[in-house]
């Protein structure tokens, strides 16, 4: 077993995805529950104004699950994205 000092630090990674067919807070709300069920999501970010998710993972969420996730609730993820 490696020690303390050995262990290889978690790294996070950022995604940015589009998001189409949000027209509220209410939309908002519930693109932000459907990404942070995805299995890895650290932190999960959605805003209305600029229309896009900003997704936090230990790496270990893709961006596919996330963009299905979007997708599942309603929403069209941006073709670009993904």
């Amino acid at each position: 077993m490696p020690s303390e000092t050995e262990r290889p630090i978690p790294m996070s990674s950022t995604l940015t995805l589009s998001i189409d067919g949000m027209t509220c807070a209410s939309s908002v709300a519930r693109v932000e529950k459907a990404i942070a069920q995805v299995p890895g999501v650290e932190q999960v970010a959605v805003n209305l104004a600029t229309e896009a998710a900003t997704v936090t993972s230990g790496g270990a969420a893709p961006a596919t699950a996330v963009a299905q996730a979007i997708v599942d609730a309603g929403y069209v993820v941006g073709c670009e994205d993904i």
